[in-house]
């Protein structure tokens, strides 16, 4: 029997989850709010002295490549060692991950080390996917439908569930798929919403 999106919210809330963020700058406080009215307990954690060792006591861990450094970076392997040992999912936010020579190689090391699910717009997934997009920073400027395919063959190749976020956005683990309407044109418009969409 499946579950209805409100039945897995009520469940959400009545053990709220620790999520480790590893996100920008702008992103910090509107992730953390939206976990927090969600129902779950946000950790903005990213040092790597720490990240790790949190990431193995955290229910689930979010990276963000919004405002990479290589403080950053290092954090973010940490993190993903300790999210990895304790058997935890973990999320993937290729931001403007086509934008420059920095940003394709930390996505292409952060996509080897296996993502639970990866979320990005369309512009985004299709860079990932090693195919052209007219995305320039962290605008979207693809169509969420021309990067059904890609989107299937990054998740085919990467074992991650890749969401494509847009006005409707496409799920999809590489054979299955899903469609989720509900989209806002009011997200693009205001700062980090696609960022604490993750």
């Amino acid at each position: 029997m499946s579950q209805t999106p409100g039945t897995l919210l009520a469940a959400l809330r009545v053990e709220p989850p620790l999520v480790q963020c590893i996100t920008n700058y702008v992103a910090m406080n509107i992730a953390a709010n939206v976990l927090l009215a969600a129902g779950a307990s946000p950790a903005m954690v990213s040092d790597a002295e720490e990240a790790g060792e949190f990431a193995r006591i955290a229910g689930a861990l979010t990276v963000n490549i919004g405002t990479l450094s290589a403080p950053f970076v290092e954090g973010m392997h940490a993190a993903i060692d300790g999210a990895k040992q304790a058997g935890r999912p973990w999320v993937f936010d290729p931001v403007a991950c086509q934008a420059t020579t920095l940003r394709r190689r930390v996505s292409a090391e952060l996509v080897a080390r296996g993502p639970t699910i990866i979320r990005g717009n369309a512009s985004e997934i299709l860079s990932l996917a090693g195919e052209s997009s007219q995305g320039q920073g962290v605008d979207g400027r693809d169509d969420v439908a021309v990067s059904e395919e890609a989107a299937r063959r990054l998740a085919r190749e990467s074992g991650a569930v890749v969401a494509v976020t847009g006005p409707e956005d496409y799920v999809t683990d590489g054979t299955r798929s899903a469609h989720i309407g509900g989209g806002s044109p009011w997200m693009p418009l205001n700062t980090a919403l696609g960022c604490a969409l993750t």
